[in-house]
This record gives C-alpha cells, sequence and structure tokens, in this order.
C-alpha cells in the first residue's frame, strides 16, 4: 500500500494487489488477486440512514455495510469512487475520475459519472477464456514491463 491511504482494517486483499496513494477504502473491500487501484480511489459510501423523518442523518444511525468486491486482475483508474456494495468483474477497468454506481462486468471497460461501458478489454471471446485460463492458475509474481 502506498503512503497516505486509508485503508479500513478489515480490507481483504488477493495477492499481487497494489492501492496507490491517498486512496480512501472503507470497511467491507475485498480485492482479488492483481488489483490495481491508482492514487486517489475511493470505497465509499451506504453508511449513512437518511430517511427517518423528523431526525437529522447525524443522529439516524448507520446501517449494516455491503460487501464491495473486486475481482482479478481488474485496474480501477485515478481519482474513481466506487460506491459500496458494487462489484467490479473480473479484468474490467474503470477509467479515471469515474463514479461507479453499479456492477460493472467482467472485461469491459466503464468511465464516467455516472460510469457506463465505454469499451472492452479484449476482441474476442477466446482472448477472455485464455486469460481467464491464466487467472485460474494459482498466483504468481511477474516483471513489470515496459514498452521499450
Amino acid at each position: 500500500m502506498a503512503p497516505g491511504s486509508h485503508v479500513s482494517k478489515d480490507l481483504i486483499a488477493g495477492k499481487y494487489s497494489f492501492i496507490g496513494s491517498e486512496c480512501m477504502i472503507g470497511p467491507k473491500v475485498k480485492l482479488g488477486n492483481y488489483v490495481m487501484f491508482a492514487p486517489r480511489v475511493a470505497v465509499v459510501g451506504a453508511d449513512h440512514i437518511f430517511n427517518k423523518s423528523g431526525r437529522p442523518i447525524i443522529f439516524s444511525g448507520r446501517p449494516e455495510m455491503p460487501l464491495t468486491i473486486i475481482e482479478d486482475d481488474a485496474w480501477v483508474g485515478y481519482g474513481s469512487i466506487l460506491m459500496a456494495g458494487i462489484r467490479i468483474g473480473r479484468g474490467a477497468i474503470v477509467a479515471a475520475g469515474a463514479v461507479v454506481t453499479k456492477d460493472v462486468p467482467a472485461y469491459e471497460i466503464h468511465g464516467g459519472v455516472p460510469a457506463k461501458k465505454i469499451g472492452i478489454r479484449f476482441q474476442t471471446i477466446e482472448d477472455c477464456q485464455f486469460h481467464d485460463k491464466m487467472l485460474a492458475l494459482p498466483p504468481k509474481r511477474g516483471l513489470y514491463c515496459s514498452n521499450t
């Protein structure tokens, strides 16, 4: 985990996952293997009761937090906000600055406010299946690659 992040003590993180600097990760979050959070990603929300008439929100209590799941090999871009209780699918990408209010299916790319599908990661079902087979293997360390 990079410096300056605030992460709930109950975070479950898979092997080779990375949390960038200045992230805010609330309770009940589970990261798969190889997950990457860029700086300033936040997992927030669903933590205030606001619909009690005649009572200020600050005195209305807090509900049980829903589980937030980020599956294997997902990449969450800089400054994204993930609302508590959503699921980011295997191999999915969340674009920088997105606000994710609904689940993101496997291998899709979502961006915007609120986030919606803007692309796909792989062009063929065979590529998805090949990647799934790799992710099904025991996690292992790899080499960071450059474009040169």
